[in-house]
């Protein structure tokens, strides 16, 4: 409040009272914040010590001015302190206003507040802001599919009570609960990390101004390091894909109608290119399902990143930035194909269509993947295991900045996991000559 107030114009008059005495007053402009209205406000300083001279012009006394009596230069004093009194009275009003909002704001009423914030002004993205609201839903809520109901922990446990009052030993005594319940400890410190946002929000100033956040003071749970990335070689995602173009992502179902059959074909071998592209492009999957014929250039072999899928809402690829990804053969090639068939490949149509020329679903996908992989009889591995792929064997040949480049990082803190994912086969080379004088035998093969 005492940052936001403004004062200006500060004046002192003369106002005659009774029994020839007069009265010094002053008045000033105030408002309490750049959107509010300009105020004016009077305020009475006391009996001024002058007097009218023989035209009635006022003029100060003669003789020393008497205690409670104020000459001009005391007047101005007056009411510069009178001012400085209004200010502070206001500060002190808007901090009492802002003690009670926060003892009367429940954590339920913080969370939406805090959501609304970071989707309106942060500008988070659409999957940050739906798994977010997921971890601040209410106890007992349905899921849009199946039986299954929210746990809803954070409103069960703070959803009533006042944001003010809750306490560091209140959130730590919560997480020991997660604990005990059996959530991973990257699953508690994702609820732990909610609350502290939450509660830093609720703390600035232009928000509610809360006292303390008391997440702050309670402890980060220590996490297993990631696994060791596993992916498929370039046999394993060409089974795929002949898999695919056989249907064998496809759950089985007889059909007699010829446009039918023929149609399915045609969707079957979209799906091994996808898979194809996905792999030789190291794309996320949402910038795969978002690429247009007018971002592609097949004779330049490059094609342009300008577009991403967040909780199926299309926006900038993650980063922030549009990107040019350089094409080898493979990917030119499965590109070449899709381009021949007969409709939707103008320039804004999708690379990848239904039917009916729309955008594919990213879990519909997903599926058909899960199950090709298990026709083409490969282990499991994600459907984002194939950026990880495209990732760690580019690699085995190139340096760390242009693997960064090809995928879109932004650190190359996190492209030094694809560096080191599996030996490349000069490091191999370089085992061998090390060792090479070691006379321990091979051993006999059978």
């Amino acid at each position: 409040m005492g940052e936001q107030l403004e004062q200006a114009n500060l004046v002192i008059r003369l106002r005659e009272g009774a029994h020839d005495k007069c009265y010094w007053d002053a008045q000033w402009r105030y408002r309490t914040g750049s959107l509010e209205p300009w105020r004016l406000k009077k305020r009475r300083l006391g009996l001024a010590w002058q007097e009218r001279d023989e035209r009635g012009a006022w003029q100060k006394r003669r003789g020393c001015c008497p205690e409670g009596w104020l000459d001009e230069r005391a007047a101005h004093l007056a009411a510069v302190a009178a001012m400085h009194a209004q200010a502070d009275e206001l500060t002190a009003e808007a901090q009492a206003a802002a003690q009670a909002a926060a003892a009367a704001l429940k954590v339920r009423v913080l969370a939406h507040q805090w959501l609304s914030w970071l989707e309106e002004v942060w500008g988070a993205k659409p999957s940050t802001i739906k798994d977010y609201s997921f971890l601040l839903r209410e106890p007992g809520e349905a899921f849009k599919r199946g039986p299954g109901k929210t746990a809803g922990r954070i409103m069960k446990a703070f959803g009533d009570r006042p944001a003010a009052e809750v306490t560091t030993k209140e959130v730590s005594d919560f997480l020991r609960s997660l604990d005990h319940e059996g959530l991973t400890p990257r699953n508690v410190n994702k609820h732990r990390e909610v609350l502290a946002a939450m509660f830093t929000y609720g703390c600035r100033e232009d928000a509610f101004g809360l006292p303390a956040n008391p997440v702050l003071g309670t402890d980060k749970r220590r996490q297993a390091p990631p696994a060791a990335l596993d992916y498929y070689e370039v046999e394993e995602v060409e089974a795929l894909a002949r898999a695919c173009e056989q249907g064998g992502q496809r759950e089985p179902r007889e059909i007699f109608d010829e446009a039918e059959r023929q149609a399915r074909h045609q969707e079957d071998k979209q799906d091994a290119e996808a898979f194809r592209l996905l792999f030789y492009t190291g794309l996320r999957v949402g910038e795969m399902l978002t690429l247009r014929w007018g971002e592609i250039d097949l004779d330049g072999r490059v094609l342009f990143v300008r577009r991403g899928l967040s909780a199926g809402v299309e926006g900038l690829p993650k980063g922030g930035r549009p990107r040019v990804v350089p094409l080898p053969m493979p990917a030119v090639h499965a590109l070449a194909r899709l381009s021949t068939r007969d409709e939707f490949i103008s320039a804004e149509d999708y690379v990848l269509v239904n039917r009916f020329g729309r955008r594919l679903d990213a879990s519909a996908l997903r599926r058909r993947y899960k199950r090709g992989c298990m026709a083409a009889g490969l282990r499991p591995v994600r459907l984002h295991g194939l950026r990880h792929a495209a990732g760690s064997l580019v690699a085995r040949t190139s340096d760390p900045v242009f693997v960064r480049d090809f995928l879109g990082h932004r650190k190359l803190a996190t492209t030094d996991r694809y560096v080191s994912a599996k030996a490349r086969p000069e490091e191999l080379e370089r085992l061998d000559a090390a060792f090479a004088p070691a006379t321990v035998p091979a051993p006999a093969v059978k």
